[in-house]
């Protein structure tokens, strides 16, 4: 966050006091002050940048005695310096000329150039191709609290203005953190004293974040009297609108992006996936945030922005609506039974713009003719797609549904098409875009510049022959317009009173000089210029106008296209992989069940496959009678690799795509939890085993017989007697207290026990052998328990010397010998009730510190100092006692 400036204005220059002002109206932002062809930063403003951008740290003037810092970046390549500041978090505030030279001086002799900030530039509210990710949502968040600052429930309010999207959520504060790690937003907006510490977050507006302002303004801002068309909004979702759209406004100085009418999502429209378990699952992001290598990256063969985005978004929140489900692997199995069919959709869309984020830029101001030529050749394509797609027999209803949406747009692409050159630029300051023959009278205008560059260059020929110099050439520049230059060792000739021209200016070199005929010639061309400049922008304006006026209409376009290239890219990838429909069924009465056959892990398989070597497939049949599988077996013998790969089976499923199994059959999930792994937090002071003990609680807490738990390794950070203890009662707690579907992968071999007396419990382990000393990992998932655990083998492939590996199997034969004599760390677990019984017991007699301490001080050993210093801490404890 930048400092803030004490400098006084009053005895500031005129410039530095009009941007000390406009400093105070950025306050936090990094102010980019327009100076002609270049953005300057000032004081802290220019240390911050100069250090993030790696520029030269300059001067100007002084303050106190001291050089004022300044630095600056290009105006014309200013879009790679903004998207650094942004990714390094800070937010920009643009403060532009609002006037030329001339009208400045219009005013006074004096006068300074007058300025404003025109736009706020943050990491959610970017539109721009060149700042943004073309296969990722850029979402920007408002979070709002009603009920005063005990309450528990937050009103969501999330949006995409590259595109439209734009959606909201009540849910509890235990939610928070699974619903932001499914946004993943570039940018979160709090109200002014909400006391939540959360990554890119900002306080904005108290007072914008008001339930009834919101409501009027989401009226006026759809044209409509009453938001019961778009669902009932609780006081606080419409808060969180309120403020989104408030700093909506406030970042883009009164000029509102396109918003899409906002769907409300419920909590339980979705599996619900905490943070932890999408870090764990790497579902669209690796551990260490890169794509490549994550469950997103193995399944994308999206040919679009859109696409990829979309295929993100299902990932992140797969459906718990049966019937939604079966609408999307419909359409996909349309374009894997049909290769031909998928094959000539997917060329199609590849050579397709991302008009969705092309009418972003559109509705927020920012468009240029190359965004119009986009929307023109997206929507021409998509009528095209429209008519190819419509005459399929047996149409899915998802592709019924969808096809409309691509049809409809005839007359704004027409008109787009008469208007526009077939290759827009995307700078308007030259023209160029408007196309000859939409309009005679601007055709005249370049006809007449047109023939007076003729002229020119005539003139030219005529001065060349006139004087004799072969070297003279008539110019043009922004300062000069046009001029005749020639060497300087011939400038002589025309600096003679009588030759016809007049000197103009004098460089190393070269002499310029203007001349009665050739002012003339360029006043024609420059008017003509001029006025063609002035009617292709009103072309454009008109033509923005109309764009908008149908911009519902071309996002649902937009989203049709995405979804079309969602559903082929899972068919090709499903065909790539021999992956297969999976089949839902209902809870029967009997249960859940999540039967698979052949489950295979698609980031492990490619990653082996690009090894050439094979991925062993494996069954998993969780049934009512069959819910918890407790997996032992050694260490990189594959079993978080089973337990991960079920779980993405799961996601894929209820997201609407094809399976890496030979068949899957299962009941929906409600939610998702994976206990695989961890990594110390120390920014919250938490060690592995803590952070471990926090997720497994999340687990027992929020976990119902509709749910999928994988857990892995519970209770290893601890001591052995310790670890084994939680393990234990965790295993009871899910069979006996949550009963869901669950995968149990431990070394605690004690752990089997539990098979006599949980009767849906049962015993698999992956298998493993050694041969010749050596240890063969079979990576196959077999019923029963492991015979043993094969440390020291897996200790031998991970290359620990010979002689400490002979020092391990020395005291391992000592500690079994010990086991064996004493029954074990597991000895007298045999009598142990269960969880339940357990539970219903009487809690705990309470312990007496007093007594404890007291049998804990060895009176032999004492000095008589130790002696007294006990008795005072003995009084102490006493005192606390009575007071209880």
């Amino acid at each position: 966050m930048a400092k803030s400036i004490d400098i006084s204005a009053q005895k500031a220059t005129p410039m530095m006091a009009q941007y000390l002002s406009l400093k105070a109206e950025a306050q936090d932002c990094l102010l980019f002050y327009r100076m002609g062809d270049f953005f300057e930063l000032f004081f802290e403003d220019a240390k911050a940048a100069a250090a993030t951008l790696d520029i030269a740290l300059t001067s100007r003037g002084e303050h106190g005695g001291a050089p004022i810092p300044m630095c600056g970046v290009p105006v014309h390549s200013a879009e790679s310096y903004l998207a650094r500041l942004i990714k390094a978090g800070h937010r920009v505030a643009i403060a532009e000329q609002t006037e030329t030279p001339a009208q400045a001086k219009a005013r006074g002799s004096k006068s300074l150039v007058g300025r404003a900030i025109v736009r706020y530039v943050t990491a959610g509210t970017l539109t721009e191709e060149t700042l943004l990710d073309s296969r990722r949502d850029n979402m920007l968040l408002a979070l709002a609290q009603t009920g005063g600052e005990n309450a528990s429930e937050y009103g969501l309010a999330a949006a995409d203005i590259s595109t439209g999207r734009f959606e909201t959520l009540t849910l509890n504060a235990a939610d928070l953190a699974a619903e932001l790690a499914r946004l993943r937003p570039s940018e979160i907006v709090l109200p002014d004293g909400l006391a939540l510490e959360l990554p890119d977050a900002h306080p904005f507006d108290r007072a914008a974040f008001s339930s009834s302002r919101a409501e009027a303004a989401l009226k006026r801002l759809f044209g409509v009297a009453t938001l019961d068309g778009f669902g009932q909004f609780s006081r606080s979702e419409l808060a969180a609108m309120g403020g989104l759209l408030s700093y909506l406004d406030h970042a883009g100085k009164g000029t509102l992006p396109f918003l899409a009418p906002p769907m409300r999502k419920t909590s339980g429209a979705h599996v619900a996936i905490d943070a932890a378990t999408r870090e764990s699952l790497e579902i669209t992001a690796t551990m260490s945030g890169a794509r490549a290598g994550s469950l997103l990256g193995a399944v994308d063969r999206t040919v679009t922005g859109a696409g990829a985005r979309l295929l993100a978004q299902d990932l992140s929140a797969p459906l718990m609506d049966q019937a939604m489900i079966e609408a999307r692997l419909g359409l996909v199995q349309l374009f894997h039974d049909d290769p031909m069919l998928r094959d000539q959709l997917r060329a199609a869309l590849r050579a397709l713009p991302d008009i969705g984020r092309a009418l972003g830029r559109v509705a927020m101001g920012r468009g240029s003719p190359r965004d119009l030529g986009q929307l023109r050749d997206g929507l021409g394509e998509a009528r095209l797609l429209r008519e190819r797609l419509g005459r399929l027999p047996d149409q899915p209803p998802l592709l019924a549904a969808l096809l409309p949406a691509l049809d409809g747009h005839g007359a704004l692409v027409d008109s787009l098409a008469r208007a526009l050159v077939p290759l827009p630029p995307t700078e308007t300051a030259n023209g160029g875009y408007i196309a000859d023959g939409y309009d005679p009278a601007l055709d005249d205008l370049r006809r007449l510049a047109g023939d007076g560059r003729r002229a020119i260059a005539a003139l030219e020929a005529k001065y060349r022959e006139q004087t004799g110099i072969g070297a003279l050439k008539i110019r043009h520049n922004g300062v000069l317009g046009y001029h005749v230059e020639v060497p300087a060792r011939a400038a002589d000739q025309l600096m003679q009173p009588d030759s016809g021209f007049t000197h103009r200016q004098t460089l190393a070199g070269v002499v310029r000089f203007n001349s009665i005929d050739l002012h003339e010639q360029a006043s024609r061309v420059t008017q003509a210029g001029a006025h063609a400049l002035v009617a292709e922008s009103a072309h454009l304006e008109e033509l923005i106008e109309s764009t908008l006026g149908r911009k519902a209409e071309i996002a649902r376009a937009a989203d049709a296209l995405a979804r079309l290239d969602v559903a082929a890219a899972l068919a090709e990838r499903a065909a790539e992989g021999g992956w297969q429909r999976p089949h839902f069924v209902a809870d029967d009465g009997e249960g859940p069940c999540l039967d698979i056959s052949g489950g295979r892990h698609p980031v492990v398989e490619d990653a082996l496959r690009r090894d050439g070597q094979p991925f062993v497939a494996n069954d998993c049949r969780l049934m009512a009678s069959d819910r918890l599988w407790l997996v032992t077996g050694p260490n990189m013998g594959g079993k978080s690799t089973f337990l991960r790969q079920n779980a993405i089976i799961v996601i894929l499923a209820q997201a609407g795509g094809y399976v890496p199994a030979q068949s899957a059959t299962l009941t929906l999930v409600d939610r998702l939890f994976s206990r695989v792994g961890a990594s110390d937090n120390l920014a919250k002071g938490r060690s592995t085993f803590m952070v471990e003990m926090v997720e497994t609680a999340s687990i027992l807490a929020q976990a119902t017989e509709r749910s999928f738990v994988i857990l892995d390794e519970v209770g290893r950070g601890t001591s052995t007697y310790d670890g084994l203890a939680l393990a234990w009662a965790v295993v009871e707690a899910v069979h006996e207290v949550n009963r869901c579907r669950c995968l149990f992968a431990t070394h605690y071999h004690e752990l089997t026990r539990l098979a006599e007396t949980l009767p849906s419990l049962s015993l698999h382990h992956v298998r493993a052998r050694e041969w010749k000393g050596d240890l063969v990992l079979l990576h196959e998932v077999s019923e029963g328990p492991a015979d043993r655990s094969y440390g020291l083998a897996v200790a031998r492939l991970a290359g620990l010397p010979p002689a400490v590996l002979k020092r391990a199997k020395d005291v391992l034969s000592r500690l079994e010998a010990g086991k064996a004599k004493t029954g074990g760390i597991a000895a007298g677990l045999d009598d142990l009730p269960l969880f339940a019984a357990a539970a219903a017991a009487q809690e705990e007699e309470e312990s007496d510190p007093l007594r404890a301490a007291i049998e804990a001080i060895d009176a032999d050993a004492l000095s008589p100092r130790e002696a007294l210093e006990h008795i005072y801490r003995l009084k102490q404890l006493a005192a606390a006692h009575q007071e209880d």
